[in-house]
């Protein structure tokens, strides 16, 4: 992905406008799943967040815009969308160091460092699995390459410091193998998955795990993007909640876990030691 000139990128608004973020016209560009994974995230001020894989840097700066005084750091594969990262950091006023490297290989400072969250939105597709060229920016931004999902949480786990949390999102079909990833190095796994209306299987999932976790797992009932059961007009159609995450930069709330887990002790619920 090379954007070398103004005809290459646009300038598109985020939060209904509290940041602005150059993309690539053609290629990978962010959508409402980075956005959903930086409102999930449950950041104080003066922690420190590394963002894997931070593409143009739309997850870790919604988060930013958001929770003020972060020390802030990305690792991105591709140099052009690490590049985009710098210059739309500098652009929204938002301190971001930014490095271009594989998860494999992370360079110093950041191999050294600690940190209170890490956050990711991998590749969704495992190699094979979709018909975007492996060449393209955006292919090697949506498949499964180089680096396998199980090497994304390592990574994390590795780069959390004690009782610090990961947040990921990824397609529902792919739990079973973020839970695998976790087995052995987080714990205190909750998993919020995202629906599209009432009645439809959930498509994504957020994961939030802690190192040296040791809470039961929790399965929460689905979040809904949108209200109602079908799309009724051409006009949006998001649920109160997620409409004042897109537009008004608010948080995700997750349900409280605890609360859910002692309503098991006497009814069926989708909370499970």
């Amino acid at each position: 992905m090379k954007p070398d000139t103004c005809d290459d990128l646009t300038r598109d608004a985020f939060l209904g406008g509290r940041l602005h973020l150059l993309q690539p016209r053609e290629g990978y560009r962010a959508g409402v799943d980075p956005v959903l994974l930086a409102a999930s995230v449950n950041a104080r001020p003066g922690q420190s967040v590394l963002e894997l894989g931070c593409g143009a840097g739309a997850a870790a700066l919604c988060l930013a815009t958001r929770v003020h005084g972060l020390d802030l750091w990305g690792v991105e594969l591709q140099c052009g969308y690490a590049d985009l990262a710098r210059r739309n950091a500098t652009q929204n006023d938002i301190p971001f160091n930014v490095v271009c490297a594989d998860l494999s290989d992370l360079p110093h400072p950041v191999r050294g460092m600690r940190f209170d969250h890490v956050i990711a939105n991998p590749p969704y597709f495992r190699p094979g699995a979709h018909s975007i060229a492996r060449d393209s920016g955006r292919g090697i931004a949506l498949s499964e390459q180089q680096t396998p999902l199980a090497d994304w949480l390592a990574v994390a786990a590795r780069r959390l410091a004690p009782k610090g949390y990961l947040h990921m999102i990824q397609r529902a079909d792919r739990l079973p193998d973020m839970l695998a990833g976790c087995a052995g190095r987080l714990g205190s796994l909750e998993v919020l998955p995202l629906a599209a209306r009432t009645g439809r299987p959930p498509g994504m999932v957020i994961l939030r795990a802690r190192k040296e976790g040791r809470a039961p797992f929790c399965l929460h009932a689905p979040c809904l993007i949108h209200a109602g059961e079908r799309h009724e007009r051409d006009a949006e159609s998001y649920s109160p909640e997620i409409s004042a995450v897109l537009r008004q930069g608010a948080a995700l709330d997750w349900p409280d876990a605890r609360a859910e887990i002692r309503a098991n002790s006497t009814s069926s619920k989708n909370c499970y030691n």
